[in-house]
């Protein structure tokens, strides 16, 4: 397998780097700026930004299967931002794959495309897309997914979309890092009656659900042209876990809360302000963060089980685990290939 990975030096788009490296295929990762770890580790560096389509479009070249896992995450900011790197970003991908007869596309999504602030309990991939959006990433990358599966079968690509829900563990960045940091600074406020049951993912079983995936990107296979939801298949009480994720740093569990609607109108006053007042960073609550911490989302894995036979290798118990370990450490970092699990058959 000669593979690229867009985003690499990114949480999720790192382990799928790494996993393909340990099991014995070539790897070409497109990235914005050096990254002596993956180099190291013999993966050949593609300087490179997906807003600029000549750069994707030759990142391309001579390769079998793309990982799109690049792309801009977030509560807030510009339309222009979120669209020309996911969905513009996302275009350039698919056209770059078309021009170089790239036969395997595999695109990293959201289960938030299908968010629309309601519960979703245990819904599955017939779930529509969202028909309005409470901010601007889950419609990005709905419109790019959609351009993804519309792909599917032109010039020979086979194209899928896979949904990792919650990605977290060792070399996180962004979800762990941001609790820690709010809970130490007495930040955190449980949102809602805290019973709701979210999914989330093991950022291993993550990566070796795309491996897998791409795998299964065979003509006439079930794969081809469809949207996977991706988890550990097990929902968990939403401020349990992060309660468990804080004591992973040594901290308390999160003892105040809002009520939902307190945090809705909270994130809406905040919003109007960040507008308004053209605030910079973003706002500590927005709609769709109230509605994300409070509501119930959750979703069945049975099709990716189905049909390129995922199954969440490592556990919530053993990842936590691992986590509280790389938290402990006195100097926490991404983990090499050598401490990944080595995947089974991949070449």
């Amino acid at each position: 397998m000669h593979a690229l990975v867009t985003g690499a030096t990114g949480f999720l788009g790192r382990y799928i780097a790494q996993q393909l490296l340990a099991s014995g295929a070539r790897v070409r990762v497109l990235c914005r700026r050096e990254d002596a770890a993956l180099a190291s580790a013999g993966a050949a560096l593609v300087q490179g930004d997906l807003r600029e389509a000549s750069q994707v479009h030759a990142a391309c070249a001579g390769v079998d299967v793309v990982f799109h896992v690049g792309g801009v995450a977030g509560i807030w900011g510009p339309w222009r931002h979120f669209y020309e790197v996911n969905v513009l970003g996302t275009q350039a991908v698919i056209q770059g794959c078309l021009a170089h007869g790239v036969r395997r596309l595999v695109y990293t999504s959201s289960p938030s495309v299908t968010f629309t602030g309601a519960d979703q309990c245990g819904i599955d991939e017939s779930a529509p897309y969202a028909a309005r959006w409470l901010c601007h990433y889950p419609r990005s990358k709905a419109l790019a997914e959609q351009a993804v599966l519309a792909a599917n079968g032109r010039n020979g690509l086979l194209t899928c979309a896979l949904r990792p829900h919650l990605i977290w563990g060792p070399g996180d960045r962004h979800l762990v890092p941001r609790l820690i940091e709010r809970a130490r600074r007495g930040q955190l406020r449980r949102v809602g009656g805290g019973r709701n049951l979210i999914d989330m993912v093991y950022v291993e079983n993550a990566a070796e659900a795309h491996l897998r995936a791409a795998e299964a990107l065979v003509a006439g296979s079930p794969v081809c042209g469809q949207a996977y939801f991706i988890s550990q298949g097990e929902p968990v009480r939403c401020w349990e876990w992060i309660d468990t994720i804080l004591a992973c740093a040594g901290l308390e569990p999160v003892r105040r809360g809002i009520s939902a609607r307190a945090a809705w109108w909270a994130g809406w006053a905040c919003e109007a302000a960040w507008t308004l007042l053209r605030l910079p960073g973003e706002p500590r609550m927005t709609r769709f963060l109230a509605l994300q911490l409070a509501r119930s989302h959750y979703f069945s894995i049975e099709r990716a089980r189905r049909d390129f036979g995922y199954r969440p290798r490592v556990s919530t118990a053993d990842g936590l685990r691992r986590l509280a370990a790389w938290l402990q450490a006195p100097a926490p970092h991404a983990p090499s290939p050598a401490h990944l699990p080595q995947p089974e058959g991949r070449t």
